[in-house]
């Protein structure tokens, strides 16, 4: 690209070089042909007077023709020399014309002439005045140019390209730097940076913002190795457990009261492993963006009577009672079996850690459903409260049953149908939680 600029650059100097040289000639030729007309036009015209203006500069000569080319008056350097053939002769005659040819005859000049020819009306009648002017000077000068424009645009061309490469190199120096630390950063060292120049262009924008993505993936390791972490603890204590009752089982000597308390915990335990696996699907399912939903349109009141039914014995033996209580009449676009989790979770929890009457309830709120499952417990710890929905969060003093992704399962749950899960603690005792679902289409209108 470069080279191309220089060229047109070089090849317009050189045409507007050559074109104003030739003007300059043009104006030259035409100055000395209106005085030498001035001269022929005077009735008192002398030899004296002739010589005068056609003698002119050394490089100049000048001559006066009759119509039919017959030469009246010439300068020495030319004497007779007839400078026009009959066309040429012709075409002057009718006005004034240029011409080039070749050098003159016994000229000193080996270069080329331009003349110009124009009629003058004398009182003898018509003259045609011929002036020329050598064009080796103009000719000369070009060639000049000419070699001044090759040596030096290539040259030019040489100091461009080596300055454009150093000018690259160093604003490619950064990326460099940056391609190389990243070479380098690894798994091990996740909290290491690319090096950032303090040009505020571009290049150090591209830089912050890899250095951003960095931050992203390094936290999301950060939580991966935790999320692992976690559950592998979560999976250590029931399967300890476990093979613990299996093995006095097992023992020789054992009632049958024995074994069966035995088996009863380890099918709880069982239980409790399969509850956490099924938890962590639906977690991998949502760090994947695949939590998968099959909307339908949900009556509240029969998803309250299938947590009910589901959960009776076990609120029997805890001697509490769980109730369905006003909303039930609602409904909403959700995945039954996902909203049933959720609300089946919150019945849980509220039988692990509540205590009294669990009650079931639902209302409409500016276009949503608030599913509430309440208790009569001590309710939620404050400083749990701001952090009850993460993963694998217990509230304090808490080390028994549970897996700490209850109520982050219920929030997974809740933002896949586009809403939201909280929790609250109710100033009368107990602890509230609740989700809150947009409602279907139909139940707006019946709302409104």
């Amino acid at each position: 690209m470069i080279a191309v600029v220089l060229g047109g650059t070089g090849f317009f100097v050189y045409l507007q070089f050559r074109h104003d040289v030739d003007t300059a000639v043009d104006a030259g030729l035409r100055s000395r042909a209106d005085e030498l007309a001035a001269v022929v036009r005077q009735e008192n015209t002398t030899l004296a007077a002739h010589q005068q203006h056609l003698v002119g500069k050394t490089d100049s000569f000048a001559e006066v023709l009759d119509p039919s080319g017959r030469v009246l008056d010439s300068s020495q350097a030319i004497g007779n020399e007839d400078l026009l053939d009959p066309a040429q002769l012709k075409a002057a005659a009718a006005g004034p014309i240029f011409v080039n040819r070749g050098s003159l005859p016994g000229g000193d000049s080996e270069g080329g002439v331009r003349l110009l020819a124009a009629p003058v009306q004398a009182p003898a009648g018509e003259r045609i005045v011929v002036v020329g002017t050598s064009t080796e000077s103009r000719d000369e000068s070009l060639v000049d140019l000419e070699q001044l424009l090759l040596v030096a645009l290539p040259a030019a061309l040489i100091l461009a390209s080596a300055a454009g490469y150093w000018v690259a190199a160093a604003a490619l120096r950064p990326v460099e730097a940056m391609r190389a630390r990243a070479e380098e950063i690894s798994t091990a060292a996740p909290d290491e940076r690319l090096p950032v120049p303090a040009t505020r262009d571009e290049v150090a924008r591209l830089g912050e913002t890899l250095n951003e993505m960095l931050a992203r993936i390094g936290d999301a390791m950060e939580r991966e190795r935790a999320f692992v972490a976690d559950a592998s603890h979560e999976l250590r204590t029931p399967l300890a457990i476990l093979r613990a009752e299996l093995d006095l089982a097992l023992a020789q000597g054992r009632s049958p009261d024995e074994l069966r308390a035995a088996l009863a915990s380890a099918a709880e335990e069982t239980d409790r492993l399969t509850q956490l696996s099924e938890d962590l699907l639906t977690i991998a399912q949502t760090e994947r963006g695949e939590l998968p939903l099959r909307l339908e349109t949900v009556r509240i009141g029969d998803t309250f009577e299938t947590v009910e039914r589901r959960f009776a014995r076990r609120a029997a033996e805890a001697g509490r009672r769980i109730e369905a209580g006003d909303g039930g009449e609602l409904e909403l676009r959700a995945d039954w079996l996902r909203l049933d989790q959720a609300i089946g979770t919150l019945v849980d929890n509220a039988l692990r850690y509540g205590a009294g009457t669990i009650t079931l309830s639902a209302r409409r709120t500016d276009g949503t459903a608030e599913v509430h499952v309440t208790d009569e417990g001590r309710g939620f710890p404050p400083e749990f409260l701001p952090r009850a929905f993460e993963r694998f969060s217990r509230a304090p003093g808490v080390r028994d049953g549970g897996s700490g992704l209850g109520l982050a399962i219920v929030a997974t749950v809740a933002e896949a149908h586009g809403g939201s899960a909280h929790a609250a603690n109710r100033p009368d005792g107990g602890a509230d939680a609740w989700l809150v679902i947009p409602l279907s289409p139909a139940a707006r209108e019946g709302d409104g």
